[in-house]
């Protein structure tokens, strides 16, 4: 990486918008390290393409998600973080001073917390992304409980798709389990529990080919590839997630899926000075509690670092 030797420098800065990052950037104002928060071009994270959220505390009623990033933006402002937006395209850890690169312009910091958070895998629809929190989701934890007593439907055919299937079974009259192949890729166990729930039906040898709905009635059916179509009300796409840690490849210890590896107990990584919180270390739980609980506990191991560490 070449530099042209003016920098804009930071004690800290955040990567990432999502209830991670913002989480982090409360903390870290709060503390008086002045952080820069940087986001690319679609703020907020994945709560950003969530209609209610009903499970995040201290919301009874429940709260729209963009509602909430816009709620959690402003909490950090108010404590005088600057938020920018800037894709960052090079970043050079190797140093006491972390570099990043966005465009024409450079930022440096003593701490750098990463909280980029993790895309999930779409079938690659039109109508995937404009229904995308009006029955389309990704998250069954998240959502299943919006369709009590209705279908519903799961893509997938590995443990997280196996897991979700089951799981929504808790709220559905009847969960068709959709799969491309004609046995699942997911471990036993799971394939165990899937076969012997008497809710779930499997659907072989088959792809959706459409989303029938829209905004205003939610999904009312699936078109799938053998020509069947399924009378359902929710879709659950289950085929993966994908870490934002291309940025981080050979810098940071990432696992064989591409999340980075934190040292045990905390949001420290195989770099002083370097920490990450969210989904981008998290392929467990993916919930916005937990994202603003490591955020939390980013901010807090970054300021300690700072004082004694760095």
């Amino acid at each position: 990486m070449r530099y042209n030797g003016q920098m804009e420098h930071h004690k800290v800065i955040i990567l990432g918008s999502g209830p991670a990052g913002l989480t982090a950037a409360v903390y870290a104002s709060r503390a008086s390290l002045n952080p820069l928060l940087l986001h690319g071009p679609l703020p907020g994270g994945q709560l950003t393409t969530t209609t209610d959220v009903e499970n995040y505390p201290g919301f009874p009623e429940g709260i729209m998600g963009p509602d909430l990033m816009i709620a959690m933006e402003n909490q950090a402002k108010r404590f005088g973080t600057i938020i920018k937006t800037e894709v960052v395209t090079e970043v050079s850890l190797s140093q006491s001073k972390k570099i990043l690169k966005a465009g024409s312009k450079e930022y440096s910091c003593d701490a750098l917390i990463i909280a980029t958070g993790a895309s999930a895998k779409l079938i690659g629809l039109p109508e995937e992304k404009e229904l995308m929190g009006y029955g389309v989701s990704t998250c069954a934890t998240c959502d299943g409980a919006f369709f009590r007593g209705k279908p519903m439907a799961v893509v997938g055919g590995g443990d997280s798709a196996c897991e979700e299937a089951s799981f929504l079974t808790k709220f559905g009259s009847k969960v068709y389990l959709i799969h491309r192949r004609d046995e699942l890729r997911a471990s036993k166990i799971m394939q165990d529990r899937v076969f012997k729930n008497e809710k779930i039906e499997m659907v072989w040898n088959a792809t959706v080919t459409k989303i029938n709905g829209s905004k205003e009635s939610g999904v009312k059916s699936l078109t799938l590839s053998n020509g069947r179509e399924l009378e359902v009300e929710a879709l659950f796409v289950a085929i993966g997630h994908t870490p934002n840690t291309s940025l981080f490849k050979g810098s940071l210890d990432l696992d064989e899926n591409g999340y980075i590896v934190p040292k045990t107990g905390s949001t420290h990584t195989n770099i002083e000075g370097v920490f990450a919180c969210g989904d981008v270390q998290d392929h467990v739980y993916r919930q916005a509690i937990t994202a603003a609980g490591s955020g939390c506990m980013a901010a807090i191991d970054a300021e300690r670092w700072l004082a004694h560490g760095a």
